[in-house]
């Protein structure tokens, strides 16, 4: 039989059959009997029957409807009461749920129905006494947490923690509001596209920036520093500039992660940001920085012009005409000095090439990861030269290392250049370090070095926005090219800052000092990207999007609309109820009459809300790198579908329906609208007919659904959608 008939219409059919096979039995019994009569007898017996045929056609006929009823009601006392009792017995057992089982069938069936609520009440009065004392136990814990969580909630800088996937564990309110700040997007989304439990800490960081100072910490560990840390400034895609503190999280000493030969108390689990908006300081520091050289470059011609004259006129025997030449221009001089002390102190920032932010860092560290991000070009090959091992450098190392990679990758491709060298030494003013990357081989014109200085920087595929130029200015320092004529070598020098203060080393041991945010789950220190699919993926172990749409109608193909989005987000098993996303959207067309008292979505509650335009990249970005669920999910999954040729934002992540894993799990039941389904798990539904309100009733429902789905065997994002494929409701399309 179809597995994709639900279970009262297999009944039908059931009986259908078998009606069908008793009308079918009755026939031959008459037609073996007709066939084994004499002629004769054949005839009287026609002749008898003939004219009572359609009489006894019509007793056969009520027979077979009473046995059907009869069977049915058998069915439904004997067979399907006990599986509906099953069923709710299985969400008693597999969840938290304690409510009254409906009581159907058999007076056993009634009586098992009462033995299993007593049971669970047993085990109600049992987790309550746990309860109670695990409360007992851990009051002092608690209020021990209580005043660290208040103490990070006041912190006036940001804190996020990460794994070493950059999925976000923890981050204190002063974070949440700072990301906020950060969002491009409109008041849709809050900043939650940006930061949340579970989230990537890439979609505000550049993946290959963290990488690079996670390799700073790692090398720094290495030499035996007991609290290394990086430093890191970086632009945000709203033009923010954010200073990020590096530190990281050490691994305990048995090991963090299974067949990791790294793991143990010298490796990193994670990593600890600590965060500051600096965008103000950076541009009222750039002002000042202005305003000085304004100041004193506009000045300097005046004052020689100025000089002059005032010595001309400390001759006695010079002419009255000349003397009042010279006075005339002093005059000028001193107008032209004040209006441009006047226009330097009005005029605007733009257009000045400004010192970035740079970080201490060990010369010797910096030449290895140069020659370790050469190497991975391929070609040129790259070794040290000659390396002063205690200079130390204060550097955008991100952005040096892109400079010695892009020039190195440029001498391969268009001068053939196979091998290259890395040099470091100081300069001979003493407060400055020489970098010199060196090749033997073809040299270039002076033409040929200004254009590389010039052209943005392009790696293979990767192209980035600055030359050279810009990152020999963000150091304050000097590039040019050299030839070593006697060894024949050529080499593009760096004229680089040291740093003013050295790192000190020391043998303490690393103690983190322990804290409670306001925002936290540890258990994601477990998590780690796995290289296989999500489809085989435990259900347990992923990131969730819950989400509903209220629309203008049910029809999305004939031009119904989004008037609002809701969701939520599932973490670890969590259902994060803080980190939500709710916006009205402007249909830009009418909302039926009819539709209000459902949704209870005005017009004019929408007019002057975002557009769908605007809407949908933001809750894409608040979806990112997560599963999408939701109830009847082919409905809203439409609606967003038909959006794509116009907003240009596709959701190809995978989508669970709970709707179809609602049927697979409870196959007998009569329902699965959400209410239904919210009342068998005893779930409260507030907020019905709300984006928010149902998504959030939906996540609940999803989180009751997962255990029940093991008890099946179906552990996997992969299996549940195998499975919920074959169910009846499989078959809708919007």
């Amino acid at each position: 039989m179809n597995p994709r008939l639900r279970p009262d219409r297999r009944v039908l059919l059931g009986l259908a059959a078998l009606a069908l096979l008793m009308a079918a039995w009755a026939l031959v019994t008459g037609a073996l009997v007709m066939s084994s009569l004499e002629p004769a007898e054949r005839a009287a017996v026609e002749a008898l029957l003939g004219a009572r045929l359609p009489v006894a056609g019509m007793t056969l006929v009520f027979a077979l409807l009473i046995a059907l009823v009869a069977f049915n009601a058998l069915y439904r006392h004997f067979i399907v009461a006990p599986a509906r009792l099953l069923e709710e017995a299985r969400i008693q057992l597999g969840t938290d749920t304690e409510r009254p089982l409906t009581v159907q069938g058999s007076p056993e069936n009634r009586a098992l129905a009462d033995v299993i609520t007593g049971f669970v009440e047993q085990r109600a009065r049992l987790r309550a006494d746990i309860a109670q004392q695990v409360a007992l136990a851990s009051r002092n814990i608690e209020q021990e947490r209580s005043r660290l969580a208040a103490l990070m909630s006041e912190l006036t800088q940001s804190v996020v923690v990460c794994n070493l996937d950059g999925r976000v564990l923890l981050y204190n309110n002063r974070a949440r509001l700072q990301f906020r700040a950060l969002s491009d997007a409109p008041a849709v989304a809050s900043g939650a596209e940006l930061i949340g439990l579970g989230r990537s800490i890439y979609t505000v960081f550049d993946r290959k920036l963290v990488a690079h100072a996670l390799e700073n910490i790692r090398q720094r560990m290495q030499r035996g520093v007991s609290s290394p840390s990086a430093q890191f400034v970086t632009t945000t895609r709203a033009g923010q500039l954010l200073r990020a503190q590096m530190t990281p999280v050490r691994g305990v000493a048995a090991g963090t992660a299974d067949n990791d030969p790294d793991a143990g108390a010298g490796s990193i689990s994670g990593f600890v940001l600590m965060l500051d908006n600096i965008t103000r300081d950076f541009e009222e520091e750039s002002a000042r920085d202005k305003l000085l050289l304004r100041l004193t470059e506009g000045s300097r011609a005046s004052l020689a012009n100025m000089q002059a004259a005032i010595d001309m006129l400390a001759y006695p025997d010079i002419e009255a005409a000349m003397r009042e030449r010279f006075h005339g221009v002093i005059r000028d001089e001193v107008v032209a000095l004040s209006k441009r002390v006047c226009d330097t102190a009005q005029d605007a920032t733009r257009g000045l090439k400004a010192r970035w932010p740079l970080e201490d860092m060990l010369g010797a560290d910096l030449v290895s990861a140069a020659l370790r991000r050469i190497e991975a070009l391929g070609t040129p090959r790259a070794h040290a030269d000659e390396v002063d091992a205690s200079l130390w450098l204060k550097v955008d190392s991100f952005s040096l290392l892109q400079a010695l990679t892009c020039l190195a990758a440029r001498l391969a491709d268009e001068y053939d250049i196979r091998s290259v060298q890395i040099r470091l030494g100081p300069a001979p003013q003493g407060t400055r370090a020489h970098l010199d990357l060196i090749w033997q081989g073809q040299t270039m014109s002076t033409e040929t070095v200004m254009n590389w200085q010039m052209d943005a920087m392009q790696i293979g595929a990767e192209r980035s926005p600055l030359s050279v130029r810009d990152v020999v200015e963000r150091h304050g320092g000097e590039f040019w090219l050299e030839r070593e004529r006697v060894r024949h070598r050529a080499f593009f020098r760096f004229l680089l800052p040291l740093a003013s203060e050295r790192e000190q080393l020391d043998s303490a041991t690393f103690v983190p000092q322990g804290s409670r945010p306001e925002y936290y789950d540890f258990d994601l220190f477990q998590t780690t990207e796995s290289s296989r699919g999500l489809a085989d993926r435990r259900l347990t172990e992923l990131a969730y999007t819950v989400f509903d749409t209220e629309t203008t109608g049910l029809n999305p193909a004939e031009g119904d609309e989004i008037i609002q989005i809701g969701a939520a987000r599932i973490v670890n098993g969590k259902l994060l109820r803080q980190e939500s996303f709710e916006q009205l959207v402007d249909p830009q067309r009418s909302i039926p009459a009819a539709s209000i008292p459902i949704h209870g979505i005005t017009p004019d509650q929408v007019r002057g809300q975002p557009t769908i335009d605007t809407v949908l990249p933001a809750f894409h970005a608040f979806a990112q790198d997560t599963v999408l669920v939701a109830h009847n999910a082919a409905f809203d999954m439409r609606f967003l579908q038909l959006k794509e040729k116009r907003t240009g934002i596709r959701f190809e992540q995978p989508v669970l329906d709970t709707l179809l894993l609602s049927a697979l799990v409870h196959p007998n039941q009569e329902s699965h609208r959400l209410e239904a389904i919210a009342e068998r798990f005893n779930v409260p539904v507030i907020g019905r007919h709300t984006a928010l309100g149902d998504a959030i009733v939906t996540a609940d429902v999803f989180l009751k659904l997962i255990p029940l789905l093991a008890e099946r065997g179906i552990h996997t994002l992969g299996e549940a959608r195998e499975a919920a494929q074959q169910t009846y409701y499989a078959r809708i399309r919007y």
